[in-house]
C-alpha cells in the first residue's frame, strides 16, 4: 500500500477509501445541517493537532489535515501534539498555520502546567497576545492534575480573554471533574471544555452541567453507552463536535458523533450548535447559545442490532487494548444474517458489508499500527448499528 502519512503510520489512501465508504451516510447528515443561504453544513472541529514528536506515535502535518478537514469543508480549532522538549516552537507552527489559512484554522495554545517559574501562564499570554484563540492542556501527557497552581492562573488568563480551554479528560487519569466545577464557577467568562466525552467523570457530572453554562463537553470517544449517555443526559448547548485528529478522522467521527445525537431525540437545532455553531459563537466570545437535554431514544434496539452492538463493542474495546477480536467480530458478522422482509433489513445489509470490507483491509495491516483503518471502520459501523434512527443513505 502506498500513502504512507502521519496518521500512526495509517496509509493515507486507505483512510480516504474510508472517508469514500462513509460520505453516503454524511450527506443526509449534511442537509440537516445546511444553511438556507449557501446551502452548506456549518461543521467547526474542536479538537485537532498538528506535530511529528509525540510519543504515542502519532503524527499529523498541516497538509494532512488540511486534507482530512476538506470532505466536510470543516473549520477546526487546531493545536500542538504532545512535544516533551516544550511547546514555545510548536505553538509558533500552529499559529504561522492558522495565520496562512484563517478561513479554515484557529490557533490554540498547548502549555505544560509544571514549568517552573510562572512560564505556562506567560507562554500562554504570549500566544493570546499573538494569535492564538484558546489553551490547550493535557494532565495525561503532562502529567499534572487541575489542583496544579498553575492552572488556576491559566483559567484566570481564559476569564480574561473570554477564551476556551480545551482539557483532556479520557482515559489514564483520575477524575477531575470536581476541580472543573470549581473553576468554571470561580471563572465564569473562562469557557472549560473537557475532551473525550468526560468520560472520566460523565458518570456524575452531567447532572451539575446546567448550573455550570461555560462547562463544555466534547465528542471525542468512540463507546456507544458513553456517547449515547453524553448526548441524552447533558444539554446539547454544552456539547460540541470534536474528532480529535489524526487520532480520528474527521468525516468518520462527524457521522458517528452526530448520529448519536439524532439517536438521542435531537432536533435540527441543536444538532447545528453542536455541529459547529456553539464553537463559532464561542470563539467570537458571544454568549452561548442554551438547549435543554435531549428527550432520549425512542424505541429499544432490534434484538440483531443488538447483538452486533454487544460483539462490535467487545471487539474494538479489545482491539484498542491489546487483545484477541477476530471471534467476536465473526459473532458480528453472524449477526447480521436477516430475513429480506425485517424491517431493519436494508440497514443490516449495509452494517455486513462494512464489516466484510474492515476483514478485507484486516489482512492487509502492519500488526504494529495502533488504530488500523479497519478499526476505524468498524468503530463506525458499530455506530451506525447503534443508531438506526439516524437516516441511511438515500
Amino acid at each position: 500500500m502506498n500513502g504512507q502519512g502521519g496518521n500512526g503510520g495509517a496509509p493515507t489512501d486507505v483512510l480516504d477509501e474510508i472517508d469514500a465508504e462513509l460520505e453516503p451516510w454524511w450527506r443526509p447528515i449534511a442537509g440537516l445541517l445546511a444553511d438556507g443561504d449557501s446551502g452548506m453544513a456549518a461543521v467547526f472541529d474542536a479538537h485537532t493537532h498538528i506535530g511529528q514528536n509525540d510519543p504515542d506515535e502519532q503524527a499529523q502535518t498541516l497538509v494532512e489535515l488540511l486534507a482530512a478537514l476538506a470532505p466536510l469543508h470543516a473549520r477546526a480549532a487546531v493545536f500542538p501534539m504532545h512535544e516533551p522538549d516544550g511547546y514555545t516552537a510548536a505553538n509558533d507552527e500552529v499559529m504561522a498555520a492558522a495565520a496562512d489559512n484563517p478561513e479554515t484554522l484557529v490557533a490554540y495554545c498547548r502549555v505544560d502546567p509544571r514549568e517552573p517559574d510562572g512560564g505556562a501562564v506567560a507562554e500562554a499570554r504570549r500566544c493570546l497576545d499573538s494569535g492564538a484563540r484558546g489553551i490547550k492542556l493535557h494532565p495525561r501527557a503532562e502529567r499534572f492534575g487541575l489542583d496544579e497552581p498553575a492552572v488556576e492562573g491559566l483559567v484566570q488568563l481564559a476569564h480574561e480573554r473570554r477564551a476556551p480551554v480545551l482539557i483532556h479528560a479520557g482515559r489514564g487519569i483520575p477524575a477531575l471533574g470536581r476541580n472543573a466545577l470549581r473553576l468554571a464557577g470561580e471563572y465564569p467568562d473562562a469557557r472549560l471544555i473537557l475532551a473525550h466525552a468526560a468520560v472520566s467523570d460523565l458518570a456524575w457530572l452531567w447532572c451539575e452541567m446546567p448550573s455550570h453554562p461555560n462547562l463544555l463537553i466534547d465528542t471525542s470517544w468512540w463507546s456507544p453507552g458513553d456517547l449515547i449517555e453524553l448526548f441524552t443526559l447533558v444539554p446539547a448547548g454544552q456539547i460540541v463536535w470534536a474528532s480529535d485528529s489524526p487520532y480520528g478522522r474527521p468525516l468518520t467521527s462527524a457521522v458517528m458523533h452526530l448520529r448519536y445525537a439524532l439517536q438521542a431525540g435531537l432536533g435540527v437545532d441543536e444538532l447545528r450548535s453542536i455541529a459547529g455553531g456553539q464553537m463559532e459563537r464561542l470563539l467570537a466570545g458571544e454568549e452561548l447559545r442554551s438547549f435543554d437535554s435531549a428527550p432520549g431514544e425512542a424505541d429499544h434496539l432490534h434484538p440483531h442490532l443488538e447483538r452486533i452492538v454487544s460483539h462490535l463493542t467487545a471487539a474494538m474495546g479489545a482491539a484498542l487494548y491489546g487483545g484477541e477480536k477476530s471471534e467476536l467480530l465473526s459473532l458480528a458478522l453472524l449477526a447480521c444474517d436477516v430475513e429480506a422482509d425485517d424491517e431493519n433489513a436494508d440497514l443490516i445489509r449495509r452494517i455486513e458489508a462494512q464489516l466484510q470490507l474492515a476483514t478485507e483491509l484486516a489482512t492487509e495491516e502492519d500488526p504494529a499500527i495502533r488504530f488500523p483503518p479497519s478499526l476505524r471502520l468498524n468503530i463506525a459501523t458499530l455506530t451506525i448499528a447503534r443508531t438506526p434512527a439516524a437516516p441511511l443513505p438515500s
